[in-house]
C-alpha cells in the first residue's frame, strides 16, 4: 500500500469535481481507528454537525436505517447523501451479540465523480458523532450560561459526551453515577484535564439532583430504565442515547410524559423503534405532538425552549448524516496531517449511459 508520503507521479490528474483533500493521486484513503482518533477534533465536529443539521435536506437524502438479522447476528446499514454536495456514503455495522463483537466500516464517495474517496474504520467515528451531535443538541436546548451536568454512565460514550459538551459550553460542575464506585472515580480521574469538578455520586438520583443537563449514556443489564421521571426538575434537559432498538430501555414513561418537547435525530425511528418510546405508548402516553426533528430546531424552524420551566429531551438513535459529517472531517484533516494510507487499487465508476 502507498503511504501519504509517496511522491505524486507525473501526469496523474484528479477526477473532475474531486477535492484535492478528498482524493490524492486518484487513490482512496484508508483510515484506521488510530488514524481517525488522530484526525478528529471535537470543536470542528460540533460546528460541522450544527451546520449540516441547519441545512435544508429532504428526507430522501437520509433514509431509515436497515437491519438484517440472523441467528445471533445482525448487519445494520446507514446511508446518506450530504446536502452540501460533497460526499455520499454508508456505514455498515456487523455485530454478533452472541459473541460480543462488532465491526464498523464507512465508505465515502465523491458526489460529482462517483469515485470512492475513503474507507474508514467507523468504530470511533460512531462514538464521536453520537457525542458531538448530542453536544449540539444540548447547546440548542439547555438554558444559557454555565451548565451543571449529571451523567448516568461512566464508559466510552459518557466520556465522549462530556468532552464534546465541554468544547461548546462552560461546565460549572459535573456529577457522575455508575454502579461501581471504582468506575465513577476512574471517570473523574480520566477527565480531570477538562478543568472542572467531577463528583462521583452514590446513586443515580444524586447525580441528577440540582443539575441543568442530564446525560444518559448507559443501560442497565436487565434493560430497566436508568432514570426516573420523578427525579427531573423544571428547566432540565435530558440527553438520551442508550436505547436505539425495541428491546433496549433507558428512560421511563414518566420522563416521556413530563417532557414539553422531544427532539430526535430520526423522529420516526425514535417513535417506532426504541424501547423507551414503545413503553411510553404502551402506557398510554402520547407524544407525537411533542416530537420534532433536530434539523428543524438547528435550522430555526421549530423553537425549542419556550419557557425556563420546560423539561426537554433529546433522543438519538444515530443517523447517517452524523457519520458522513464526521467521516468527511476526519478525511480532510487526515490529508492535511499526512496520516492514513493511500490504497493501491480502487473501484472504477461505470458509465451507465453507454
Amino acid at each position: 500500500m502507498t503511504s501519504t508520503s509517496a511522491r505524486r507521479e507525473p501526469g496523474r490528474q484528479h477526477l473532475p469535481g474531486s477535492s484535492n483533500l478528498m482524493l490524492q493521486d486518484n487513490a482512496p484513503r484508508f483510515l484506521t481507528d488510530d488514524d481517525v482518533r488522530s484526525a478528529f477534533d471535537w470543536r470542528e465536529a460540533c460546528e460541522a454537525l450544527r451546520a449540516a443539521y441547519a441545512m435544508p435536506a429532504g428526507e430522501s437524502l437520509f433514509p431509515p436505517r436497515t437491519m438484517a438479522r440472523g441467528d445471533g447476528l445482525w448487519l445494520r446499514t446507514l446511508s446518506g447523501i450530504s446536502p452540501d454536495g460533497r460526499v455520499m456514503g454508508a456505514k455498515l455495522i456487523a455485530a454478533s451479540p452472541r459473541i460480543g463483537f462488532a465491526s464498523y466500516l464507512i465508505a465515502l464517495f465523491d458526489q460529482s465523480s462517483l469515485s470512492l474517496v475513503a474507507l474508514l474504520d467507523g468504530n470511533s467515528v460512531t462514538g464521536f458523532r453520537t457525542a458531538a451531535t448530542s453536544a449540539v443538541a444540548a447547546d440548542l436546548l439547555a438554558a444559557d450560561g454555565p451548565l451543571r451536568v449529571g451523567v448516568i454512565g461512566s464508559g466510552f460514550e459518557a466520556k465522549n459526551h462530556l468532552r464534546a459538551l465541554a468544547s461548546l459550553r462552560h461546565l460549572s460542575d459535573v456529577n457522575v453515577f455508575s454502579p461501581r464506585a471504582a468506575s465513577r472515580q476512574a471517570f473523574a480521574d480520566e477527565l480531570a484535564d477538562l478543568g472542572f469538578a467531577i463528583t462521583p455520586a452514590e446513586a443515580a438520583q444524586d447525580a441528577v439532583r440540582g443539575t441543568d443537563l442530564v446525560i444518559c449514556a448507559a443501560r442497565s443489564r436487565d434493560e430497566t430504565p436508568t432514570i426516573d421521571g420523578s427525579w427531573l426538575e423544571p428547566g432540565m434537559t435530558v440527553i438520551s442515547i442508550g436505547s436505539t432498538l425495541p428491546e433496549q430501555r433507558e428512560l421511563d414513561p414518566e420522563t416521556i410524559r413530563r417532557a414539553s418537547l422531544i427532539v430526535a435525530d430520526m423522529p420516526d425511528e425514535v417513535a417506532h423503534d426504541t424501547g423507551d418510546m414503545l413503553a411510553a405508548s404502551a402506557a398510554g402516553i402520547g407524544f407525537s405532538d411533542r416530537l420534532v426533528s433536530l434539523a428543524d430546531v438547528a435550522g430555526g424552524r421549530t423553537p425549542a425552549r419556550r419557557s425556563s420551566e420546560d423539561i426537554l429531551i433529546y433522543k438519538s438513535v444515530g443517523a447517517a448524516i452524523q457519520d458522513l459529517v464526521v467521516a468527511e472531517l476526519c478525511l480532510r484533516r487526515s490529508a492535511q496531517l499526512g496520516i492514513g494510507t493511500l490504497l493501491p487499487v480502487s473501484i472504477a465508476p461505470v458509465n451507465k449511459r453507454k
